[in-house]
């Protein structure tokens, strides 16, 4: 018994100090999955809090499994952004370990926004998901389903990290 209340009690000491976003200095790294039509990949992202509120970035992904069909070089398969975010946790208050982010990017392919959740299970680790739509494409031509790759809708999704 003595086991177990030693347990629940670290456990919600743990769970009790991790916070999803602190503000101005504030660090995080994220490492996931690219999930689009096509292809699936790779992403990573680092946001650095500038204010209460705000954070900029960048992020990065490239698609490694794609469909039979399509032929795809390095350029289609790799994407860069510059990313700007509204970190609104504190303002929809739903946890202090979840923070939920609309932002926009500025990429290699286009100028878009996205929209990100996480969630804090302790001070260093959380997920997250994040939802990403190109606004404005710099290709406006017909694209071939190679040019579409980080060129239209996809959704990222795995493991928050504070720095």
């Amino acid at each position: 018994m003595r086991k177990i209340i030693l347990l629940v009690t670290i456990l919600s000491v743990t769970l009790s100090n991790s916070q999803a976003f602190i503000g101005s200095g504030d660090n995080k790294i994220q490492l996931g999955a690219n999930l689009q039509n096509n292809a699936t990949g790779i992403t990573i992202s680092y946001d650095f809090g500038l204010g209460e509120n705000m954070s900029v970035g960048v992020s990065s992904s490239y698609a490694l499994g794609l469909n039979d069909d399509i032929s795809a070089s390095f350029g289609d398969r790799f994407d860069v952004k510059g990313r700007f975010n509204a970190n609104l946790g504190n303002v929809v208050n739903v946890d202090e370990n979840f923070d939920i982010y609309p932002g926009l990017n500025l990429s290699l392919k286009n100028f878009g926004g996205h929209l990100g959740m996480r969630y804090f299970f302790t001070n260093g680790f959380g997920v997250f998901t994040e939802f990403n739509v190109p606004f404005a494409k710099y290709n406006t031509g017909v694209l071939d389903a190679g040019e579409k790759l980080h060129n239209q809708f996809t959704l990222n999704l795995g493991a928050s990290f504070n720095l």
